[in-house]
């Protein structure tokens, strides 16, 4: 089963677009996917810049309407996250536990949606895209 964990830093939605990073916090959560790694289960990570940096495009008028960072609505926002395999939710909490995040931060974890989860008419539909790692579509896993 895959999981995605993701990284909530409490705070991240107001962050400058460049942020300073304290090495020692760096160092630890290296240490943490280098664990990921070492057990087999990490299947990628990415850490993500502030919302000050990013954008935004809304549909709600029925045109794209694009929206730059930061956005003063959001109260929690994605700063990072794990993508692994493991053998159940119990286990991806496991590992989220491990995780030297500090006081301001909470993790949250999702499964990742399998073909196999939904009806046959929804798997003929997905079938015509194939996706370059095997996610929806012909080549999936």
């Amino acid at each position: 089963m895959r999981f995605m964990m993701l990284m909530i830093p409490l705070g991240y939605e107001s962050a400058p677009a460049k942020l300073e990073l304290d090495p020692e916090r760096v160092a630890a959560m290296m240490r943490y996917n280098q664990a990921l790694k070492d057990a087999g289960v990490l299947i990628t990570l990415e850490g993500l810049h502030p919302p000050a940096a990013g954008a935004r495009v809304k549909f709600d008028t029925g045109e794209p309407v694009v929206i730059d960072g930061p956005f003063t609505e959001a109260k929690e926002v994605i700063g990072g996250f794990w993508m692994i395999e493991v053998a159940s939710r119990a286990e991806a909490i496991a590992w989220a536990k491990k995780c030297p995040a500090t006081a301001n931060e909470m993790i949250e974890i999702r499964q990742v949606q399998e073909m196999s989860d939904f009806s046959e008419e929804v798997q003929q539909a997905a079938a015509t895209f194939e996706h370059p790692q095997g996610g929806w579509g012909k080549a999936l896993r």
